[in-house]
């Protein structure tokens, strides 16, 4: 299989998002230009990671270029849900964010998960350019997305599945 490695955008459009029930969720970002659109899939731990990762990187970027503004994370809920098809190039193993001030675009590179046996070379990337704000409102809706999952136990800080929880702190017991 040939190696993918694809420099995509500037996109037009990129989102991160979930489908399914809560507890059984598949995350996914997404990114389009007016001809094409790729689809990865993420964890939502990833998600997590990288709107902390991305603020830090906004912080940073404003203190080494003064003359950027300010970038604002807003959005429209309807705008960001991903759109079919859904058929995932990949499954992400790492992320990275850079950026270029000749194009005041940023980068998001999602390289593919490296299977035991797989060669390392081989794993695919895909580098989705964006502008600050696209990056700051896909993070934004994809930390909301992520917190939309199951309700956390207020006994053990665990997840609770809709069908039933056993709580290891009431070791079973419902009182």
């Amino acid at each position: 299989m040939a190696r993918i490695d694809i420099d995509f955008g500037p996109v037009t459009r990129i989102t991160v998002d979930a489908i399914g029930q809560p507890g059984q969720r598949v995350f996914y970002v997404q990114g389009s230009t007016r001809d094409d659109t790729i689809t990865l899939i993420i964890e939502k731990i990833q998600i997590q990671t990288l709107a902390l990762g991305l603020e830090q990187f906004l912080d940073d970027l404003k203190k080494d270029h003064h003359d950027l503004g300010d970038t604002p994370a807003e959005y429209v809920e309807p705008e960001m849900h991903i759109t079919p098809p859904v058929d995932p190039l990949f499954r992400v193993g790492e992320l990275a964010l850079g950026y270029d001030p000749e194009r005041d675009l940023m980068v998001l590179m999602a390289n593919e998960v490296v299977m035991e046996g797989q060669n390392p070379e081989e794993a695919g990337v895909v580098r989705f350019w964006a502008t600050r704000a696209q990056m700051r409102a896909m993070t934004h809706f994809g930390v909301a997305v992520a917190n939309m999952g199951r309700q956390i136990c207020p006994q053990c800080g665990q997840p609770m599945d809709p069908a039933g929880h056993f709580c290891p702190k009431k070791n079973g017991h419902k009182h």
